[in-house]
């Protein structure tokens, strides 16, 4: 049985729905699922799970938030090389340029990313909340 983290950060409640989605997903694909928000998370718990998808909505001039995640993110970069990861978020308006930002920053961490990110703008429909339990069994796999 894999061990999964599903890390975000939510200001909405839009990234919790998306959240809450692949941590079903990863669940219904066998996994053993910790559920974090950003301020639980840190590069100590990285080594516990074979897998981390960290879910943060586009802020400001998309970016990834300020306050919590990012600075939380940014500690585990250098414990990220090798790791089996996923993104996902929403966003408000623009066209997903915080996500290709991350990807890239997580690829030149040496991250593996498991399959393509999920974002939605504004509350997740049905079709992207499919997606986020994709995204949750394809790391459990």
């Amino acid at each position: 049985m894999s061990k999964i983290a599903v890390v975000y950060w939510s200001g909405t409640g839009n990234t919790e729905q998306m959240a809450n989605a692949v941590a079903e997903g990863a669940k219904e694909a066998g996994a053993e699922v910790s559920t974090l928000t950003a301020d639980q998370f840190s590069a100590a718990k990285i080594a516990e799970f074979d897998a981390i998808a960290f879910g943060c909505p586009a802020m400001g001039a998309e970016t990834l938030e300020e306050d919590e995640f990012e600075p939380m993110f940014t500690g585990c970069e250098s414990a990220l090389s090798g790791k089996k990861l996923a993104l996902f978020g929403s966003y408000g308006w623009g066209d997903g340029e915080w996500m290709r930002t991350w990807e890239d920053t997580c690829r030149s961490d040496g991250a593996v990313l498991a399959c393509e990110s999920v974002i939605c703008c504004e509350a997740p429909d049905d079709d992207a909340l499919a997606q986020c339990k994709k995204l949750g069994a394809t790391l459990a796999g």
